[in-house]
């Protein structure tokens, strides 16, 4: 077991989900139950399922592209298209 890497994952991923939008929904919704426990369970269980997920797709895409260069163009390429699409005005909106 790597330690150092295991506290790295911990940190990195508390810190980022800080004031998520996951973290508002659990807080409006154990706000408006009288089951705590049950949206902590619930939620808790969500966030392992989608790190699950996110882990076997990285490691998965790391079989596919050996290279951390390559998977780091990759996504900073997705990232820059993401980004030019947002900024492209809508046809279908009106404009404001």
């Amino acid at each position: 077991m790597d330690w150092s890497l295991l506290w790295l994952s911990f940190v990195a991923v508390f810190l980022s989900e800080l004031g998520d939008k996951s973290q508002l929904a659990a807080i409006a919704l154990s706000g408006s139950s009288r089951a705590p426990w049950a949206v902590f369970l619930g939620t808790s269980a969500a966030l392992l399922l989608a790190t699950f997920v996110g882990v076997i797709l990285g490691h998965g895409t790391a079989q596919l592209f050996p290279s951390p260069r390559l998977v780091k163009s990759l996504a900073a390429l997705g990232f820059a298209l993401m980004a030019v699409r947002l900024l492209w005005p809508s046809r279908d909106l009106p404009n404001a």
